[in-house]
């Protein structure tokens, strides 16, 4: 009789240890898994998760939906993208202007890698070759954003002008500056 009740005993620490596994693992699981499906589907699921625990994967999963829009290109997907990052601001997963630098950078004309008001010679001239390259880096995600994922050629191309003409000028600027 000892015997068989060791034996309950020893089957009921296994089976409580292989509940409890079963629980803990899609955890893991769950945040790591790939996002799939159509756009707005991929979104809901992203959301859920970075609701349920998953916030460390936002900068994977907004990656993820990057490629399932350009997979699927739509024009709207931007606003999909709007409202996303509108929601994941909303609920404090991300910073209002965060969501607006993420937005801009791939689905607006305007670069967000040459903001703020300050002094051009001062402060541009001087790291001039970076700024231009960090706006060169930036047209690659807006052509992922505007050209591919929302088929918004027009506004691909009016960021591509913009990008060129703001070479012209602060090459014409700095050159100005220096001669000061």
């Amino acid at each position: 009789m000892p015997i068989l009740k060791k034996t309950q005993a020893l089957m009921l620490i296994v089976a409580l240890a292989f509940v409890t596994g079963c629980e803990l693992t899609p955890t893991a699981d769950y945040c790591a898994a790939q996002l799939s499906g159509s756009l707005q589907s991929a979104i809901s699921d992203a959301e859920e998760r970075l609701a349920n625990g998953c916030e460390y994967h936002f900068d994977n999963y907004f990656e993820q939906l990057l490629v399932i829009a350009e997979t699927n290109p739509d024009r709207d997907n931007k606003r999909l993208f709007s409202d996303h990052l509108v929601h994941v601001s909303d609920i404090g997963l991300i910073s209002t202007r965060q969501a607006k630098l993420l937005y801009n950078r791939y689905f607006n004309v305007k670069f967000v890698s040459l903001t703020g008001d300050y002094n051009t010679c001062a402060q541009t001239c001087p790291v001039r070759s970076q700024v231009i390259a960090d706006m060169k880096a930036e047209l690659m995600d807006k052509e992922l954003g505007l050209l591919h994922a929302s088929q918004d050629r027009k506004s691909f191309y009016r960021a591509d002008r913009l990008l060129k003409e703001t070479e012209l000028v602060l090459e014409a600027t700095c050159r100005a500056c220096s001669s000061q």
